[in-house]
C-alpha cells in the first residue's frame, strides 16, 4: 500500500500480518517437505499441521480432526454444500438459503438447481436480519440443508444463529446447518456446539492471514461425499498438494486474532464508533445502512451519501490514498446496484451512493480522522457539482 495510505476495505481482503509472514518463511525455504510418516522430516510437518488444526478447533470448540484445510472460503463452501447435498439426495433435494447470502454461496446453489435440486430463498429486513418466520414455513420433508452467511459482508449484520438452530431442532427430521463464516471468524466468538453448526467455512485472508488457504469445520458424522478427486494427502474431501506454508501462516493469524480477543474487539468498536460519529456529525444527509452500532460486526460500516455517486466518492478517496468499497451501480459487475442493499429495501439512489468501510487491526485513530477529513471535502465538492445537491 502507498505510504500514508488508509486501507478500509478489509472485508474484501486484509493485510498479511508481519508475524504471519515470519512464521511462513521457514516453510517456504528450508522446511519445504510434505507431511508423512516414517521419516523425521515428514513427521515434523505432519505434527505442525496437526498443531494448526488444533489451534483452529480450539477457538471453535471443535475437535482437531473436524478441521479440513482448503484453498480458501469459496473452495470450502463448494466442498460443504455440493458434498452434503449430493450425499443426501436420496433423503431430499431441497435447500434453504437467503436472498442476501454471499455471492460465493448463491453461485453454488444456482449450479445445484441446474442439477435438479430445489431451493427456497428467504428474505431479510432492512437491517439485514433473516426472516425466521419464512424459514419456519420453508422447511419441507425433503429439506436437507439450511445455509446462511454468518455476518453479511455488505451490512455487517450478525445473524441470530441460536434462533435458527432452535427452529431446525423442531423439524421432524435432520436438517444440516451450514454457515459461511468467512466474514465472521475472528470478528465474533463462534461455538459450533452451542450454535448447533454442522459445517462452517473460514478464509485466512479475511483476518490478516495468507491468501489461498481456508478451512472447513465438518462435524463428525456429517454425511458428505467428495466433489474433488485425486491423491489424498491430508483428507479425502480435499485431495492434492498440501499448502504447508499457508497452513502454518493461517495458524499464526488465528493465534494473533484470538490473543487478547476481547481487547482487540473493544479497540475495533472504538474505532468504528469514532468513524460513525464523526461522519454523522460532520456530513449532512447521510444514512447508516444495516443494524445499530452495538449489534453489527465490529469491523463494518456502510453509509449512503445523498446526492452523490458512490463510485465518485471511492475514486476521489483513492486519489488521496484512502481505500474503500462502493455499492454504486457503475462500479458493480453488470452495472447493477448492489443486490443486498436492494433486497433490504434501499432505493437505487441509496445503493448508488453507498460506501462500505471495513476495519482491521492495522487501522488507527489517526487514519480514521484523516479519512473523515478527506471524505467531508470530497462530499462537499461532489454535491457542489451535483444538480441535486446544495450549491
Amino acid at each position: 500500500m502507498k505510504k500514508n495510505g488508509v486501507y478500509l476495505d478489509n472485508c474484501k481482503t486484509s493485510k498479511l500480518a508481519p508475524e504471519v509472514l515470519d512464521e511462513m518463511i521457514p516453510y517456504l525455504k528450508g522446511k519445504f517437505w510434505y507431511p508423512g510418516a516414517f521419516t523425521s522430516i515428514g513427521t515434523e510437518i505432519a505434527e505442525a499441521i496437526d498443531d494448526s488444526q488444533k489451534t483452529i478447533a480450539d477457538v471453535l470448540n471443535a475437535k482437531p480432526k473436524e478441521i479440513i484445510f482448503t484453498s480458501g472460503g469459496t473452495d470450502a463452501n463448494n466442498i460443504a454444500i455440493k458434498g452434503l447435498m449430493r450425499a443426501n439426495k436420496n433423503v431430499g433435494k431441497h435447500f434453504i438459503t437467503s436472498t442476501i447470502s454471499h455471492p460465493a454461496v448463491l453461485a453454488i446453489f444456482q449450479a445445484l438447481e441446474k442439477e435438479g435440486y430445489e431451493g427456497t430463498y428467504i428474505s431479510a429486513n432492512r437491517d439485514g436480519y433473516l426472516n425466521l418466520e419464512e424459514l419456519k414455513n420453508a422447511i419441507r420433508k425433503d429439506t436437507v440443508l439450511v445455509a446462511f452467511t454468518h455476518i453479511n459482508h455488505i451490512l455487517g449484520t450478525i445473524q441470530k444463529i441460536e434462533k435458527i438452530k432452535n427452529i431446525l431442532a423442531k423439524a421432524n427430521h435432520k436438517i444440516y446447518l451450514f454457515l459461511d463464516s468467512c466474514e465472521a471468524f475472528a470478528k465474533i466468538p463462534i461455538d459450533v456446539k452451542m450454535f448447533g453448526i454442522d459445517i462452517l467455512s473460514i478464509s485466512a485472508h479475511k483476518f490478516n492471514g495468507p491468501k489461498g488457504i481456508g478451512a472447513l469445520f465438518l462435524k463428525k458424522g456429517t454425511k458428505i461425499v467428495p466433489i474433488q478427486h485425486g491423491i489424498t494427502r491430508l483428507h479425502h474431501l480435499k485431495p492434492g498438494s498440501v499448502n504447508v506454508p499457508a497452513i502454518i501462516g493461517m495458524q499464526k493469524a488465528v493465534q494473533l486474532a484470538f490473543e487478547n480477543f476481547e481487547e482487540q474487539i473493544s479497540k475495533l468498536r472504538k474505532l468504528q464508533n469514532l468513524l460513525h460519529n464523526t461522519i454523522s456529525e460532520r456530513i449532512l444527509d447521510v444514512k447508516l445502512n444495516g443494524p445499530p452500532l452495538g449489534e453489527r460486526s465490529p469491523t463494518h460500516l456502510n453509509f449512503s451519501f445523498s446526492f452523490v455517486e458512490g463510485e465518485a466518492i471511492m475514486l476521489m478517496l483513492d486519489f488521496e490514498k484512502i481505500y474503500v468499497e462502493t455499492g454504486s451501480a457503475c462500479y458493480s459487475q453488470g452495472l447493477k446496484p448492489n443486490y443486498i442493499l436492494m433486497q433490504t429495501g434501499r432505493t437505487h439512489e441509496e445503493s448508488h451512493s453507498s460506501i462500505r468501510f471495513t476495519l482491521d487491526r492495522f487501522v488507527t485513530k489517526e487514519g480514521i480522522l484523516r479519512t473523515v477529513n478527506v471524505l467531508e471535502k470530497v462530499i462537499k465538492e461532489l454535491r457542489r457539482r451535483s444538480p441535486f445537491g446544495e450549491n
